[in-house]
């Protein structure tokens, strides 16, 4: 069921990225009163899902999800359709348009995903507002570090003061200033002394890689909340409220020191010290053969998490703040694949990938979220200068502009058929990558 609800969400985000990007391209097309033949969603080689003619154009559904597209009279696009060209130009064709005007039709579509973006932005913080957890929070007990968080030089109860001289204000993006910045060095408050700790080499690739992206998670005293069922804890005497200070004579005022602490006891006793109200009681728990006691806790009652609302006027400059920072952090996302320290092409994934990152359960806030960030990440790709992207055809219409020369019909088949090439190529890197993965 989790592999429909994320396939689904998939299908739903690319199907309104595509629609508003090929829309960008009819209605540039449109104002210039060049012909549009087509406009479908999803390729349809061969065949049909659904279509209607209305006016001059067909529109359809196609059946190979693997994007959509208009087809634009007089224009060398995927469709390889020749039979145009060997006629005389015809006023509503796009080769028939003024070089500017082409232009602008081609930047419609990458426009148009800019704009979605901005506007999906808007519409989250003014519905949902916004909430993270501050850094300063955080360390008021400090940090929890994972195997790679010890390798590059942290320890548990590191509090985490700034990432090469940098505040990072939110905890949780932490590790995503870490490899988009390429960072240096990791400032920290340890023992009550300030520790510069220089990240090793190699670290930020791994950090790319890892699979469960705990890698820092902040530190909480152990309180009971509640009990799982059936529940060793419960049965030993353990009550509501109970806080855990010690098992087998070892500390445990964090809950990652009782976590570590039994995980080495599986399938033995447990000698626990509880604190309840003022009184210091003796426990014994049955560990599970897992490395479990059945007991709940709630680690966010210790923190106090930034919250903003919005109003609409509000939420305008605070969506194109987060446009135009998505907008960046994807060009470095993109700087990283030519990173021979993070090695990110080894992390390059399609659609499998893709999909793996919307929630397993359908939420309404997350989908959005992520829909805006895949249509930037739609608009700088369409933009890379690849024939066959918007990119490519963009590239030789500034070159026609700046030398008043415009490449020849022929030149510009063996262009789309090279920027083709190697979009399968990029295509069959990225999904057999995830495969790959698959496998491993």
């Amino acid at each position: 069921m989790e592999i429909i609800i994320k396939i689904a969400q998939l299908l739903l985000s690319l199907s309104i990225l595509v629609i508003f990007h090929e829309l960008g391209h009819f209605i540039a097309a449109r104002i210039f009163k060049t012909r549009v033949e087509k406009f479908y969603l999803f390729f349809n080689p061969w065949f049909s899902l659904f279509k209607f003619k209305r006016g001059e154009t067909e529109y359809g559904v196609g059946w190979l999800p693997l994007g959509g597209y208009v087809k634009i009279s007089g224009m060398i696009d995927e469709s390889m359709d020749k039979a145009q060209l060997k006629q005389e130009p015809q006023s509503w064709e796009f080769r028939s348009k003024p070089a500017w005007q082409r232009l602008i039709i081609m930047v419609g579509g990458v426009t148009v995903n800019v704009l979605l973006a901005f506007i999906i932005y808007i519409g989250i913080l003014a519905y949902w507002g916004e909430e993270y957890l501050p850094t300063s929070q955080v360390n008021k007990y400090g940090i929890v570090a994972d195997e790679l968080a010890v390798e590059m030089g942290l320890q548990n109860g590191d509090r985490i003061l700034s990432i090469d001289g940098q505040l990072v204000e939110d905890f949780n993006k932490i590790p995503v200033t870490l490899i988009l910045d390429e960072a240096k060095t990791i400032q920290v408050e340890r023992d009550g002394q300030f520790t510069n700790i220089e990240i090793p080499e190699g670290s930020l690739g791994k950090l790319v890689k890892l699979k469960e992206p705990v890698f820092l998670s902040p530190r909480f005293p152990f309180e009971v909340v509640g009990f799982s069922d059936p529940s060793p804890a419960r049965e030993a005497g353990l009550e509501v409220h109970d806080r855990i200070i010690s098992v087998n004579e070892m500390p445990t005022y964090f809950f990652d020191e009782f976590v570590s602490a039994v995980k080495s006891l599986k399938g033995e006793m447990a000698h626990t010290t509880v604190v309840r109200g003022g009184d210091t009681l003796l426990y014994e728990i049955q560990v599970t053969e897992e490395g479990m006691v059945g007991i709940r806790t709630d680690p966010t009652q210790y923190f106090e998490f930034y919250q903003k609302e919005y109003n609409l006027f509000q939420a305008i400059p605070a969506g194109l703040t987060r446009t135009v920072d998505g907008i960046g952090n994807y060009l470095k996302q993109l700087r990283l694949l030519f990173s021979p320290e993070v090695k990110a092409y080894e992390s390059v994934g399609g659609f499998i990938t893709i999909g793996n990152i919307f929630p397993s359960t359908w939420n309404w806030q997350a989908f959005w979220r992520l829909t805006a960030f895949l249509s930037i990440m739609l608009a700088i790709l369409n933009l890379l200068p690849i024939p066959a992207l918007d990119g490519g055809h963009v590239m030789f219409l500034v070159y026609e502009i700046v030398s008043g020369r415009k490449p020849s019909d022929k030149f510009m088949e063996y262009a789309q058929v090279a920027g083709m090439i190697i979009l399968f190529g990029l295509l069959i890197f990225a999904n057999g990558n995830d495969i790959i993965r698959l496998f491993k």
